[in-house]
């Protein structure tokens, strides 16, 4: 039995109480709520383990909780799972580009959700030990403190979601070594997650964006992906 924490925050009551029904049989302690503003007040109390977030709800949006989350320092290593009727993929793309690790659109299977949920739990305990293999990288002015969950340039903090620390990380631990838009999505999301090439251009460049006059630190490689500058 697991004793893992989930929070869910879902306005429907009978999608609520699936998820609700589902996760507890598979033995995760579920707190709930049906009110955005509410929800996030929740988590922030309770800090779960992963939170299963509704696009659409009364009170504040799923997408400006997920962006509260993955801007305070104390919430933003907990893993969301976007759950949403939305199934386009500008609403993918948006949704994981502020820092969200899955999305499972409506209708779904109990058995598609479950299987999600431990497959999102799983990589998430898997970066945490990747992490611990190599806490500090300094590069010039950067440093990444990966213990921290910290990126400072010329000894200004930036803050990152969860998912551009990841790849800049990865990008930053092997400097001029070429990765695929597929290696980065497998470091970045993890290969059974169900995202597109073009969500990795999008993190790329919000990273780019956040180094400012040191962006050229990520180059592109034209056909084949992106590499860390090697300052060698």
């Amino acid at each position: 039995m697991s004793n893992q924490h989930l929070t869910v925050i879902e306005d429907e009551p009978d999608i609520l109480d699936i998820l609700s029904y589902n996760l507890k049989r598979e033995g995760f302690e579920v707190s709930t709520s049906m009110n955005g503003t509410e929800g996030l007040k929740l988590i922030q109390k309770t800090m779960p383990d992963l939170v299963l977030l509704d696009l659409m709800l009364p009170g504040m949006d799923g997408l400006d909780i997920c962006r509260h989350i993955k801007d305070d320092s104390r919430t933003q290593h907990i893993p969301i799972i976007m759950v949403t009727a939305k199934g386009e993929e500008s609403d993918v793309v948006l949704g994981l580009g502020i820092g969200a690790d899955d999305y499972i659109a409506k209708p779904f299977s109990p058995k598609e959700l479950i299987a999600r949920v431990k497959a999102v739990l799983r990589r998430t305990e898997e970066r945490k030990e990747s992490l611990t293999e190599k806490e500090h990288i300094a590069i010039g002015g950067l440093t990444i403190d990966t213990s921290k969950y910290k990126v400072c340039l010329d000894d200004r903090e930036i803050k990152f979601t969860a998912t551009e620390f990841r790849l800049l990380r990865y990008l930053a631990s092997h400097p001029g070594q070429v990765f695929s838009r597929e290696q980065l999505l497998n470091q970045g999301f993890g290969s059974d997650a169900m995202v597109i090439d073009r969500n990795i251009d999008v993190h790329i460049r919000a990273i780019r964006k956040k180094l400012n006059s040191d962006q050229d630190l990520i180059e592109t490689i034209r056909g084949v992906g992106y590499r860390f500058r090697d300052s060698n």
